[in-house]
């Protein structure tokens, strides 16, 4: 595996125009397998191969967001080559536990994407100003973000201020929360220099990308409205300062027609307008 990760035809993380469209597909290894509706669509591993194959393929879309069970299969599969690999880190807070809320670091290590010759790490950091645990989610994050900057690694930080509600954890989509958690998170660690955030996208994007200069990425959770009204939604926010593009999973994974091709080429033409999509 070593020598195909070496050999393993690499590029720069952001391309010549500055933008960028990475596929997400690291929810299995936190235990989240819903999509839609479905709370088994992300169960069959063949399946989820072969969208992300489809997926890969389409022109305009730049790599891949995953754990290493997910890239290390793609990369057996000829569908790394390429592409900008962002590699997921913390996966410990399993959906649905009693300690959801405590992100460990289960995935990749810093060293581990610099031995396998990745661009980019990702981490979630929910901040539960409830809960005094929340304090060594932040230490940690910190702790990455500084040994990513100084390897030269893209740290990608998600954050969301979450709470307990009737025992499950929930994101604070407001406007005003998801300003906060930019500040909180931005702030970690000893440099920004290689520090970019990945935020959902939510009402009043406009104040949330004026809370900071970083380049940020958007991701798309698991929508449930008509597709249109997502993507309307995407090109609104991907028009702001600072916003180099989308990283999204379930959504263009197990879209609603279940047309993976035509899901991703919708999205690049978001992130690129003026770029032709080949069919």
């Amino acid at each position: 595996m070593t020598s195909l990760l070496k050999n393993r035809r690499r590029r720069p993380f952001v391309p010549a125009d500055g933008r960028l469209m990475i596929v997400a597909a690291d929810h299995p290894a936190r235990g989240a397998l819903g999509a839609r509706g479905r709370s088994d669509a992300m169960a069959s591993r063949p399946e989820l191969l072969d969208r992300l194959v489809t997926a890969l393929g389409r022109p305009g879309v730049d790599g891949v967001l995953a754990t290493a069970d997910i890239l290390e299969d793609l990369l057996l599969l000829g569908a790394l080559e390429g592409k900008v690999v962002v590699s997921s880190m913390n996966r410990g807070g399993l959906a649905g536990s009693v300690f959801e809320m405590d992100d460990r670091m289960t995935g990749y290590d810093v060293a581990g994407t610099a031995e396998a010759g990745f661009e980019a790490i990702k981490m979630l950091t929910r901040i539960d100003l409830d809960d005094p645990a929340t304090v060594n989610t932040l230490e940690t994050c910190a702790h990455v973000v500084t040994d990513a900057n100084r390897a030269g690694i893209v740290a990608m930080v998600e954050p969301f201020l979450s709470r307990r509600v009737d025992g499950r954890v929930v994101n604070d989509l407001s406007t005003e929360a998801v300003v906060k958690s930019v500040h909180i998170a931005q702030g970690l660690g000893a440099s920004s220099a290689y520090t970019w955030m990945k935020l959902p996208v939510v009402d009043g994007m406009e104040r949330v990308m004026e809370a900071t200069t970083l380049p940020t990425l958007l991701l798309g959770g698991d929508p449930t409205g008509a597709p249109e009204e997502t993507y309307a939604s995407w090109k609104a926010a991907l028009e702001l300062p600072s916003v180099r593009g989308l990283i999204v999973g379930r959504a263009l994974l197990y879209p609603a027609d279940d047309d993976v091709a035509t899901a991703v080429d919708t999205a690049v033409s978001l992130v690129r307008p003026k770029e032709v999509v080949a069919a």
